[in-house]
């Protein structure tokens, strides 16, 4: 085995799938999926393209030219930060892809790359894969919602320090940043000399009328930025596969190369339908998020009582099940044996805030079916503490 792979466990996820089956009795609350439809303008490009020779190619190995343009201006109009579609913007092979090469892109060996406990598994272990090492900085509960502790966030900065990677809102806590979070970010990135990977995957995925941030609009933030984004969470098109890395032009060529190098183009066809849905006036957004948040209130009404952290944004959100005696691989198999819930363990996506927790995806089920999921959990896991 590679000595990069030593570290690196298996993924859950799938495991959990498999288990649940095609029963239709199960609560599927095991992956970042969503049944609400993707913009009907991205289905008919997508649909075009099957018949265009141009989207049957691996040219451009950056990306379209029209998607560059398109996912160039949405960062700018995010972020305030005016970014070249053809210096500062690389499509990638969805989001996930785009996080790798920017690793690879500024990352040595035994460099430090700070995330937030929990995290994505998918984050921490592709820090891993890079060669770097991740050093984990807890999330914590405070006034019923969760907040990055800032002197561990100082404290963890060392002089191998090279990178915050963050998300936000994190998966799979449905944490939000605060202002004063993100200025401390800025401060740390800007007065050590740190790149910030930021993953924006659900950027705009906010509840309660949360404001969208973006961290490349503070100051000294423009230059120490990379943004990865995608289509999938927003645009409801995980099966696209279809993401982009927008960031300085200092850094931009060298994830051009690694791009190229990794994965060399993202998918032809898919293309057209991610320039429709970036550039379609009614994508469809606004009415998903009130969507999305109606069925979190409804985990949250059927979960009272239960040692649960709501979800400022995002499609999930955790429960504590170490605080009704099960470890997460244990509640999990418990929750789909007993309750019909598939529920995925957080074992390895985090250090404190790992093995206690199991994540509940509230995106795939509409509201009538989350009906009853307090009793589900209760013949799985007992009373409420």
């Amino acid at each position: 085995m590679a000595t990069r792979l030593r570290e690196l466990p298996g993924f859950s996820i799938d495991r959990v799938a498999a288990a649940a089956g095609d029963d239709r009795t199960v609560l599927r609350l095991e992956n970042l999926d969503t049944d609400l439809r993707p913009p009907a303008e991205a289905i008919a490009a997508t649909r075009e393209a099957l018949e265009r020779d141009e989207a049957n190619s691996y040219l451009p190995f950056t990306g379209t030219e029209a998607l560059r343009a398109a996912a160039a201006a949405q960062v700018s109009r995010l972020s305030g930060v005016v970014y070249d579609p053809h210096r500062q913007c690389v499509i990638t092979a969805g989001g996930t892809a785009g996080m790798f090469n920017a690793l690879l892109a500024v990352l040595d060996p035994g460099d430090e790359v700070i995330l937030t406990d929990p995290t994505y598994a998918g984050m921490i272990y592709r820090v891993r894969l890079a060669g770097a090492v991740p050093r984990l900085v807890p999330f914590v509960v405070s006034g019923g919602e969760w907040r990055l502790d800032l002197d561990a966030l100082g404290a963890a900065v060392t002089p191998r320090t090279r990178m915050l990677f963050l998300m936000n809102p994190s998966m799979p806590s449905g944490a939000v940043l605060t202002s004063t979070e993100w200025t401390r970010v800025a401060e740390l990135c800007a007065g050590r000399g740190l790149w910030l990977l930021y993953n924006a995957a659900m950027e705009r995925i906010l509840y309660d009328a949360r404001p969208c941030i973006h961290p490349a609009a503070l100051p000294g933030m423009a230059e120490r930025t990379i943004t990865v984004g995608s289509v999938s969470k927003e645009y409801r098109m995980i099966g696209w596969r279809v993401g982009w890395v927008v960031g300085p032009e200092r850094v931009m060529a060298d994830v051009a190369r690694v791009s190229i190098y990794n994965v060399v183009t993202p998918v032809g066809i898919a293309q057209p339908g991610a320039t429709a849905a970036l550039t379609t006036a009614e994508d469809g957004l606004a009415s998903a998020v009130a969507e999305w948040e109606r069925r979190r209130n409804a985990v949250l009404r059927e979960l009272d009582g239960w040692p649960v952290t709501t979800a400022a944004g995002g499609w999930s959100l955790l429960l504590d099940v170490a605080r009704l005696g099960f470890g997460s691989e244990t509640a999990s198999e418990r929750l789909l044996g007993l309750g019909r819930v598939a529920a995925t363990p957080m074992r390895h996506w985090g250090a404190i805030n790992g093995d206690r927790f199991v994540r509940l995806v509230f995106s795939n089920e509409p509201v009538g079916r989350l009906t009853g999921l307090g009793g589900r959990v209760r013949a799985a896991l007992g009373p409420p503490p």
